[in-house]
This record gives C-alpha cells, sequence and structure tokens, in this order.
C-alpha cells in the first residue's frame, strides 16, 4: 500500500505509460508477422493491464479507464498515420485534439484522494 501523505501523481504516470503502451501492442496487433513480433505484442499487452491494474487500486476506475483509453486511442491514430501512411485528415486531428483535452480534463477535475490505507478524520 501507499504510504501516509503521498501524492497520486506517480499512479497517474502509470496510467500514462500505460496509455502510450496500449499504442505498442495495437500497432503489434497489426504488424506482427513473426514469433519475436507476436511475443512483443503479448508482453506489451501484460505490462499495459499490470499498469491498469495497479494505478486502479489508488485512483478512481472510472477516470482511470477513460484517460487510459483516451491516450490509447489518439496515440494509436497517430502511429497509425506515422506508420501505415493513413492520410493526415483536419477532422481526424481536430477530434484528436477534442479526445486529448477530453482526458485532460477528467485528470484534471479527478479528485486527489489520500492513499487507501490513509485513515480520514470527520
Amino acid at each position: 500500500m501507499a504510504t501516509a501523505g503521498r501524492g497520486t501523481g506517480r499512479y497517474w504516470a502509470l496510467v500514462f505509460a500505460g496509455g502510450l503502451i496500449e499504442t505498442v501492442w495495437v500497432v503489434g496487433l497489426k504488424a506482427a508477422t513473426t514469433p519475436l513480433g507476436w511475443a512483443l505484442t503479448i508482453g506489451a499487452i501484460a505490462v499495459n493491464f499490470a499498469l491498469l491494474m495497479r494505478a486502479i487500486r489508488f485512483l478512481p476506475v472510472g477516470s482511470v479507464y477513460a484517460v487510459f483509453c483516451g491516450l490509447g486511442a489518439a496515440a494509436s491514430v497517430i502511429a497509425e498515420t506515422v506508420w501505415f501512411g493513413e492520410p493526415v485528415q483536419p477532422a481526424k486531428i481536430a477530434l484528436i485534439a477534442l479526445l486529448i483535452i477530453g482526458v485532460a480534463g477528467l485528470k484534471l477535475v479527478t479528485p486527489l484522494a489520500p492513499a487507501p490505507d490513509v485513515e480520514t478524520t470527520p
């Protein structure tokens, strides 16, 4: 369990890292053609969900999941443009920006709660 008085920033860092690692396995699902490629994809899935499970122990599950999926989705759209040659469309850029604004907003309005092992007094 977390130590009393520690903030939740490190758990949000796990969520952010998980959102980016989600992009690795999503790209892997499309690009993997060798046993090594599939092993890396499966490894990224395992790390991805381990980070998510750790973060939801200390942060609100709804906000974590929305931020996690939003970051992963935005990064995946960017990755498909960079690595797979998907055309850049102004509407797609605007929608990704809107998604990122929503993710940032969710994180900002999520209360900074003490870790579960910290007692609160009425």
